[in-house]
């Protein structure tokens, strides 16, 4: 390919800008955790429940599976580390997401557990807040876990892009 105009045309289908969020700490790290929240939502966006579940690569990992994934992550890292809420629950993180659960359900309960973590962040309201169940033994602070679920989230919305892209050539974050 020798010119711009002979290579394949962008296909960035779902491209946005980052956040331009700078009014404060709590707000900007806020921000771009729900822009990588939103990222791996547009990942679902218009496929058929047939194509969320689909694995298109060898671990056998799906759009739905990630999100489920995602939504338990939301659960342990906000509310139990964070709030200390459901010790006796058992957080299973699989990416397997069984048949009788719809991906409407899937979805909604990812949309449910991201409200749910950001009235508890604003709550709480200060990035110094030591969480309520230690993490290693260290009692770590809301900072250390939203730049961590930050993180875990972005990994998982750049699986979700390639995912996507696999099944029907839609790019962008």
């Amino acid at each position: 390919m020798d010119s711009a105009s002979e290579r394949q045309p962008d296909l960035e289908t779902q491209r946005e800008p980052v956040p331009r969020t700078d009014t404060g700490e709590l707000d900007t790290a806020l921000a771009f955790l729900d822009f990588v929240r939103s990222c791996v939502l547009k990942k679902a966006a218009g496929l058929s429940e047939e194509q969320l579940r689909r694995p298109v690569v060898p671990s056998g990992t799906s759009i739905l599976g990630l999100i489920q994934h995602l939504t338990v992550g939301e659960r342990f890292w906000f509310g139990h580390t964070v709030a200390g809420i459901g010790e006796d629950v058992d957080f299973d993180f699989d990416m397997v997401v069984p048949a009788e659960r719809s991906a409407a359900d899937v979805l909604a309960d990812f949309r449910a557990a991201i409200q749910q973590s950001n009235a508890l962040i604003r709550r709480i309201g200060d990035p110094e807040a030591r969480v309520a169940v230690p993490v290693d033994g260290e009692y770590l602070s809301l900072r250390w876990v939203i730049a961590h679920a930050t993180g875990e989230a972005t990994r998982h919305a750049g699986h979700a892009d390639i995912l996507r892209e696999l099944i029907d050539g839609t790019t962008g974050r």
